[in-house]
């Protein structure tokens, strides 16, 4: 038996972790956490299950970038979420002075309250928690004021201005839509953030501060500052000829990764209050944990201890062994350092099983959602798990000798899955794991 604080290995008859401190209890967690509904914006649907679709079938959501004019940049290709029309879930009023990111998690968070069969209500709002994350926030926004004080004069800018770019207005915009009224929190933790975000909410139902919770992340990315930005660091992919096969996780060819936009939410629940309203449950997270490399800004810990830290906790938390887990979602964003450092990680922290254990990265479909990227791609692993699918690496045509795992190249494969590993890590350090298991009912 292990801590479920810190992961340390017990002893039979202890009463208290001989490494944290805490008490031990007879029971893992108290309170068990499921999913019941989700919802996605990205660039290869507008909902979670066109997504998973396309996903499934190794369709690529990068094209040339059409919102404005790339020519003046050396990367001119992205995931661009197309067509998206916001919905009718706020007022007209509202819906103007939002800013697009905000608007993309409002979208997912009502598609995602709808599906758990929540969108009329039918729980405590004081117990109804909102945990959302974002990387770059109103990025956007700001540039966009900053350029209009140029022109008209700083006092022209909008009344509106502080309230667009905060990273926490998505959460108060789902808060006040919905009406979920209990602890709200932001997590802002660059690439990691959407898989962070939903772990921070199974933390708070665990610790029985909420029944229920909207989790996830959103990003408003395709923009000329932000694909500069990586383009002088030559983190983005140049492939501009070729823009759907510019992701390839984990080939010897890989080059960057392809900067992208979206949003992705889940609904979660104790086990108790979805059981008792009869809801549909589609997987229950087992385990969660998170560690910082504390190596660089921008690299990874070259041999993936920080990441490892985070596998190995999160199983702890989980109370799963590595010959347990039947699949892993990558994070996987098809940079040299980043594919490289998380076959290792994985290595370190599952051992030999490791080279039995299914890898799949959806960056290669879907290209890098930055804050969303975790929430979006944990969706996916949640709807593999339902379907018995495991999702493609497409672009797999080189194999790399530093990267040697089974990444499910080209083509989707059936698989007998019952628990999965979702990695997401981020600039500055960021590790973040989940551990998820398909439903199953009288487990």
């Amino acid at each position: 038996m292990n801590c479920h604080e810190c992961g340390a290995r017990l002893p039979a008859d202890a009463r208290f972790c001989p490494q944290c401190g805490r008490p031990v209890s007879g029971e893992r967690h108290p309170r068990r956490v499921v999913v019941t509904g989700l919802g996605a914006v990205t660039p290869l649907g507008l909902t979670a299950e066109e997504t998973w679709q396309r996903v499934r079938a190794g369709q690529s959501g990068i094209q040339r970038i059409s919102r404005f004019d790339p020519a003046d940049l050396p990367v001119q290709i992205a995931g661009e979420v197309r067509g998206f029309v916001f919905g009718d879930w706020v007022d007209p009023k509202t819906a103007r002075q939002m800013a697009i990111f905000s608007q993309y998690a409002v979208h997912a968070a009502g598609m995602a309250l709808q599906d758990a069969g929540l969108d009329q209500g039918g729980f405590d709002p004081a117990r109804a928690a909102v945990v959302v994350g974002t990387g770059a926030g109103g990025m956007a926004t700001i540039i966009e004021a900053q350029d209009a004080a140029t022109r008209r004069g700083l006092m022209r800018v909008s009344p509106h201005f502080m309230t667009t770019f905060p990273h926490n207005m998505p959460a108060y915009h789902i808060a006040q839509a919905f009406r979920f009224l209990g602890p709200s929190l932001t997590v802002s933790t660059a690439c990691a953030t959407g898989a962070q975000a939903i772990g921070e909410a199974v933390v708070a139902i665990r610790r029985g501060q909420a029944d229920l919770a909207l989790a996830g992340g959103t990003e408003y990315a395709v923009f000329p500052l932000f694909l500069a930005s990586f383009a002088v660091q030559r983190a983005a992919s140049p492939d501009n000829a070729c823009p759907e096969r510019a992701s390839r996780p984990f080939d010897a060819t890989r080059n960057g990764f392809v900067v992208s936009e979206g949003a992705g939410m889940l609904v979660l629940e104790s086990l108790e209050h979805a059981q008792a309203r009869g809801a549909r449950i589609y997987a229950e997270v087992l385990g969660y944990a998170s560690s910082n490399d504390g190596y660089h800004p921008i690299a990874p810990e070259p041999e993936g201890e920080g990441a490892a830290r985070a596998i190995r906790a999160a199983l702890a938390d989980a109370g799963v062994t590595p010959d347990q887990v039947d699949y892993i979602n990558a994070h996987a964003a098809s940079t040299p350092l980043g594919d490289k450092a998380e076959t290792l990680a994985i290595k370190r922290a599952l051992g030999e099983h490791a080279e039995r254990i299914p890898v799949s990265a959806p960056k290669s479909m879907l290209g890098h959602l930055m804050g969303a990227a975790g929430a979006v791609e944990t969706i996916v692993t949640i709807l593999a798990l339902r379907d018995q699918i495991l999702p493609p690496t497409i672009n797999y045509e080189h194999p790399d000798p530093d990267c040697d795992l089974d990444y499910v190249p080209n083509v989707a494969r059936p698989a007998s899955i019952r628990i999965a590993l979702k990695n997401s890590f981020g600039l500055g350090g960021q590790n973040a794991c989940l551990v998820i298991r398909r439903w199953e009912q009288g487990v």
